[in-house]
């Protein structure tokens, strides 16, 4: 290659690099890989057109690259590390830590990812390593193909962070595709040269197809695996194995203390000041339950550079200051977008905030956007089965308790009417205990002398006996602990105290997320004003019909309750995977049976006919025969042609009947004397020595043969079977 097209191959190969880089930009924002990806492609190029100039420098070009492009990562990204523009031992410390534990901190945060340099800093640092290796497979061994190798891996974990699909997935494609054409074209090309005697005259046009079939095929490839999606799941990322390890301190939990905050009613434990009003802040949810303990299945993650929240909600926020509340835990909010002042982890999953360090701020601000939901939808509402945590685990049950867990709902199905109706059944049935001497416990023993006899409990007691009742009867629940929204204020903020600690249960609701219910009542007891989510179940709990009226649905005869849930849920989702597995085995069964059969009927056909029909008949069935075996057949081969062809496949035993049919044939095509019944016979004569040749071949070459369906299409050009 000459210096030209050496400048044209390294451009596109920097190009494919940084496309590459810039494939992070679901994780990071492309804002924010920008600037230090175009450095590291700069820089590299640079470098390239310096060792040109001076080619004793050539042997040090992956030194010069490497060298001069984390200096530049050092002035566009850890600007804060350096002194006088010059990098200092912590500029050195910054890019040891982003290549080695970069990527590991990316995966255990929420996305999109804060840029910070600790995280960031991989990605830049992964197309510098990339460009190196491309450079030097390009510019010493002259191997643009193998040049592309380094970049596509850096695309590949780009992949596997945050696999592109859709437009998005083509897009992305066609954008790695330009630049990779590019240096396929600039590495294959050559000049147009005169023709000499004798030798072919080289093509530019010829040497551009591997690029133009790179090229389409790297977006045919994307638009292909961005369409598969059979099981409608999310696309793999590294990013589900991956959580941020909690707090070294040992983690209590808040539902042991509740008893014990309650004989404190007036501590103050933190303060608020919201844009609207708070029903609950939330410090744990709790999914697991062994008969004796309840567990928090959380999977936390450094909080990036924001949250979803729910689409299309109401946005909100408070400010908090914390007091007596000592943490980890932190006051939080199901429907979370954003934390400021402090670098909590987070559950994204159960709204859960938890201090990184013991040492960290404590004071903090919350948004959130609260999704909006229709009380009519609300309670005709479905429960959502599949949500995560719903059903996590129940131990040992006594049996007791399952007869009581039938009754509280009246044989109602699973869905949120049966959910309020459990919650009905608590609220009426059982009382909250107050005062000194306030029960504990929320393991089996404690739930059951709370159902079936004191009948008397804190919220404790209540939330995790209705969570237990409520997975007993195919309604997901969880326990959330936490506090209730204050009314009391002090210079303009609401005080929050011990009295206000609660737990309370949540159901899962198809379509509609998580629900929290109020088995105290305490809320309305209290008459405590109700926003958002909780004023919507409380006019849902209103439409409630009495227990008296309450019927349980109607199911077609001879259908279990369980099977009926899940029909309407899998219908939907599994019937065209039936019809497309029917279809394949129809398929299959026709090529397993249909292609002999039509074979075996084919030639009872010919062997019926007569005359020179019969001869020919007799022809057409070697031919094809010897065909299904592998003979090639062109149009105008003569018997003895394809004579010779079929006795280097079985010898004599096949040569010898073919050249005999020959004759026959030849006899019948051109001797004029009309032809006999012993010139059919000895013609399908040969037919039979054939089929006994071929017999002596491999049983799998036998199998292949009868299910070859090429045969049975006449040969174009040649005389059609009658």
């Amino acid at each position: 290659m000459t210096a030209p097209f050496d400048r044209i191959a390294v451009a596109g190969l920097l190009g494919a690099c940084g496309v590459a880089g810039l494939l992070f930009t679901p994780v990071f924002g492309w804002a924010s890989l920008l600037v230090p990806v175009l450095v590291v492609v700069a820089v590299a190029y640079g470098c390239v057109e310096l060792t040109a100039r001076l080619p004793k420098l050539a042997p040090y070009r992956p030194l010069l690259v490497v060298l001069l492009g984390l200096l530049g990562l050092i002035e566009t990204v850890l600007t804060s590390t350096t002194l006088a523009s010059l990098p200092t031992a912590a500029s050195l410390q910054g890019l040891a830590r982003g290549f080695t534990e970069g990527w590991q901190l990316t995966l255990q945060s929420t996305w999109p990812a804060k840029p910070v340099p600790e995280q960031l800093l991989f990605v830049p640092m992964s197309v510098l390593l990339a460009v190196v290796l491309g450079l030097e497979l390009l510019l010493r061994l002259k191997k643009p193909l193998l040049a592309l190798l380094p970049s596509l891996a850096v695309a590949g974990l780009a992949q596997t962070y945050q696999a592109l699909t859709g437009i998005p997935a083509v897009a992305a494609a066609l954008g790695y595709a330009l630049p990779a054409g590019v240096l396929l074209w600039a590495g294959r090309r050559v000049r147009p040269t005169t023709r000499t005697p004798g030798g072919p005259r080289v093509s530019v046009r010829s040497a551009a197809l591997p690029a133009v079939s790179t090229v389409l095929a790297l977006v045919a490839g994307a638009v292909v695996l961005a369409g598969l999606d059979p099981v409608d799941r999310d696309p793999y990322t590294l990013k589900d194995g991956q959580t941020a390890p909690p707090p070294r301190n040992r983690l209590g939990n808040p539902l042991d203390e509740i008893a014990q905050r309650l004989t404190r009613p007036g501590q103050e434990m933190f303060r608020y000041r919201s844009e609207s009003p708070v029903d609950h802040w939330r410090l744990i949810v709790l999914n697991g339950f062994d008969g004796a303990n309840w567990l928090a299945d959380s999977r936390l993650r450094r909080l990036g550079a924001g949250l979803d929240g729910a689409p299309g909600g109401a946005a909100g926020g408070a400010e908090l200051q914390m007091r007596g509340l000592a943490g980890p835990w932190l006051p939080s909010h199901p429907d979370l977008t954003g934390v400021d002042g402090v670098t909590p982890l987070v559950d994204q999953s159960a709204g859960t905030l938890m201090a990184e360090s013991a040492g960290a701020s404590r004071n903090y601000r919350l948004s959130w956007s609260s999704p909006e939901v229709d009380a009519a939808g609300l309670g005709a509402g479905e429960v959502n089965a599949q949500a995560p945590g719903g059903f996590g685990g129940l131990g040992a049950v006594p049996p007791d308790v399952e007869l009581l867990a039938r009754e509280a709902v009246r044989g109602l199905r699973p869905t949120f009417q049966s959910a309020l109706q459990l919650e009905r059944f608590l609220s009426e049935n059982y009382q909250v205990a107050v005062g000194e001497d306030l029960p504990t416990g929320h393991g089996w023993p404690q739930l059951r002398h709370f159902l079936l006899e004191s009948k008397r409990g804190t919220s404790e007691q209540f939330a995790a006996a209705y969570v237990a009742l409520a997975r007993m009867n195919g309604i997901p629940a969880r326990l959330v602990v936490g506090f209730r929204g204050s009314a009391e204020t002090d210079g303009g903020m609401n005080v929050v105290r011990n009295r206000d600690v609660l737990a309370w249960p949540e159901v899962a609701v198809s379509g509609m997320g998580w629900v929290p219910l109020d088995p105290t009542a305490t809320a309305s007891k209290a008459g405590q004003q109700q926003t958002g989510l909780a004023k919507t179940v409380a006019r849902a709990r209103a439409q409630l019909p009495a227990e008296q009226e309450l019927r349980p649905p109607q199911l077609p005869p001879g259908t279990p309750q369980d099977a009926a849930d899940d029909q309407t849920a899998d219908v939907g989702a599994s019937w065209w995977w039936i019809a497309l597995a029917a279809v394949f085995v129809l398929l299959g069964l026709a090529w397993l049976f249909g292609v002999p059969m039509a074979k075996v009927i084919r030639a009872r056909r010919r062997r019926r006919r007569s005359g020179a029909e019969g001869v020919l008949g007799a022809w057409d069935e070697i031919r094809d025969r010897l065909r299904a075996h592998g003979v090639p057949f062109r149009i105008g081969m003569t018997p003895r042609d394809l004579a010779e062809s079929a006795g280097s496949l079985a010898g004599e035993g096949i040569r010898e009947p073919v050249a005999r049919l020959a004759k026959v044939l030849d006899v019948t095509l051109w001797s004029g004397v009309p032809v006999g019944d012993g010139a059919v016979r000895r013609a399908w004569q040969e037919v039979h020595e054939v089929r006994k040749g071929l017999a002596a071949r491999p049983f799998a070459a036998r199998v292949l043969a009868a299910l070859e369906p090429r045969t049975l299409v006449p040969i174009k050009g040649s005389r059609r079977d009658r």
